[in-house]
């Protein structure tokens, strides 16, 4: 006799890609340290590709299991909502390390610094030109997002999908006028303790905001497809919290780095 078990959460299929994505996330730091130490990019590249390709598989085998198969049921959500809320939980202590170390470097510069904050001979960004605009885009993305979000709750599809292309396209923008600021910057990241934390701290914020605009990406597609309803849109409401926590820690740095530390 066949006995079945009703589960409130999802059981999971076996599945290749998270050891793929493993294996290609090693492949591309092992690639890194080989660009840094002899100028060699290849196994650096290969690895980015196996990593993309693993991600692109992974998430197809999500859209699938919560659009077509229903998987992803009440109790489900629930689970995956604390999940998110946990992750960037971890988030808000990753960025807080990074500001811990600015503030314990400015409030007290040692000897070697010459005692002053900024470092003497560090020649700091103006906080209202490019910082202020990146703080303009991102103020107005989490506004767009906010928008899509309660556009998709009340059934308007059409604005829903053109406040999240709106939403990538200035999260796209933030991020060339970051490099830009990288590559006028008059200091590096061997300049003083200055230098390091505030390529650290500012560096892995750029990088959340890519890795942001990636997921609201994926959900523009989604939701071109129609993956998404009233009330079933899981994946949205992830993408537009985790885009929120990106402008919140943004505001700090802004406000700590760019004018305070400035």
């Amino acid at each position: 006799m066949m006995i079945k078990s009703n589960h409130y959460f999802h059981m999971v299929d076996q599945s290749p890609w998270p050891l793929s994505a493993a294996i290609g996330a090693s492949m591309m730091t092992s690639g890194m340290i080989s660009w840094f130490h002899s100028l060699n990019t290849s196994l650096m590249i290969l690895g980015v590709l196996v990593l993309l390709f693993s991600t692109y598989q992974w998430w197809r085998d999500i859209a699938r299991e919560s659009t077509l198969q229903g998987l992803h049921t009440i109790n489900v959500i629930k689970g995956m909502r604390w999940g998110m809320i946990l992750f960037i939980l971890s988030e808000v202590l990753f960025f807080f390390s990074f500001f811990w170390a600015f503030f314990h470097s400015s409030l007290s510069p040692i000897n070697e610094i010459g005692l002053l904050w900024p470092p003497s001979g560090i020649n700091v960004f103006n906080p209202l030109q490019v910082p202020l605009l990146n703080t303009i885009i991102l103020l107005s993305s989490g506004v767009s997002v906010t928008w899509a979000h309660h556009s998709l709750m009340e059934k308007n599809y059409s604005q829903a999908l053109q406040g999240t292309f709106l939403t990538v396209t200035l999260g796209v923008y933030f991020t060339l006028l970051q490099a830009f600021e990288y590559y006028e910057s008059p200091f590096s990241m061997a300049d003083s303790t200055y230098g390091s934390t505030f390529f650290i701290a500012t560096g892995f914020h750029g990088l959340h905001v890519i890795i942001g605009s990636s997921f609201l990406t994926v959900c523009l597609i989604r939701h071109f497809f129609n993956h998404f309803s009233s009330y079933h849109h899981f994946g949205f409401e992830a993408a537009a919290w985790y885009w929120h926590f990106v402008d919140v820690v943004w505001l700090f740095l802004y406000i700590s780095i760019y004018w305070w530390g400035a």
